[in-house]
């Protein structure tokens, strides 16, 4: 789809945005932080508007992870795109944010293939892959043995992305010469356009990704 899309991520380990035409950048920030996104959020969002000399009421379409992410950063872009959405009337397309990383990979590393692993702690990851062809696995939540097993079986080169993919290299140890790890640890809203850019827009309320349900529960709620 052609137009220019606002990107945005705050779902994990990095506040980023972008606003592409195509394939081509035409503003970019991108900041590695574990808490503070939603103060860094609109103050970046208005320094790519300003770098590309545009007004919002020239986007066409919005991009925004949906997770799975923090508890807290996970909310922060939605919120913020959501709002943006009623007040500008723009389409707004949800990408996983282990999508984004994995497709990150996969320029980076020149390779067809990636596979993005985020620590969730418990011994789990959430887990998505980026398969030859441009097409993408679901993402998941899945116990760290079992994410190996899968890696173990795939048949030719891919590139590790996420928190938990300098483990995972570790563990499929040096004979693992068709693993390659990226330096990707958190999603880019560079790929987030990319994504969206694929998807055909939709007039659907975007919602965020859980994998895992939440642990606090009301008193006489059923596990």
């Amino acid at each position: 789809m052609s137009g220019l899309i606002l990107a945005v991520d705050t779902a994990l380990g990095a506040c980023s945005t972008a606003i592409c035409a195509g394939s081509t950048v035409l503003a970019y920030r991108f900041e590695a932080m574990d808490r503070g996104h939603a103060e860094a959020l609109a103050p970046m969002v208005e320094a790519v508007m300003a770098e590309a000399k545009l007004d919002f009421s020239a986007l066409a379409r919005l991009a925004v992870t949906v997770g799975p992410g923090t508890f807290t950063g996970q909310r922060v872009g939605l919120a913020f795109m959501r709002a943006l959405r009623l007040a500008l009337e723009r389409p707004l397309t949800g990408v996983s944010s282990l999508a984004v990383m994995a497709r990150a990979a996969c320029e980076e590393t020149g390779l067809a293939q990636a596979v993005a692993l985020h620590d969730a702690r418990r011994e789990e990851v959430y887990l998505q892959s980026q398969k030859p062809g441009d097409s993408s696995s679901e993402p998941e939540l899945v116990g760290f043995a079992a994410a190996m097993d899968m890696l173990r079986r795939l048949q030719t080169p891919f590139a590790l992305a996420g928190t938990a993919a300098p483990r995972a290299l570790a563990e499929l140890g040096p004979a693992a010469n068709w693993a390659h790890l990226s330096s990707i640890r958190a999603p880019d809203a560079r790929f987030v356009a990319q994504l969206a850019s694929q998807m055909e827009p939709s007039t659907m309320p975007v919602r965020p990704l859980y994998l895992r349900p939440a642990d606090a529960r009301l008193p006489g709620q059923a596990p």
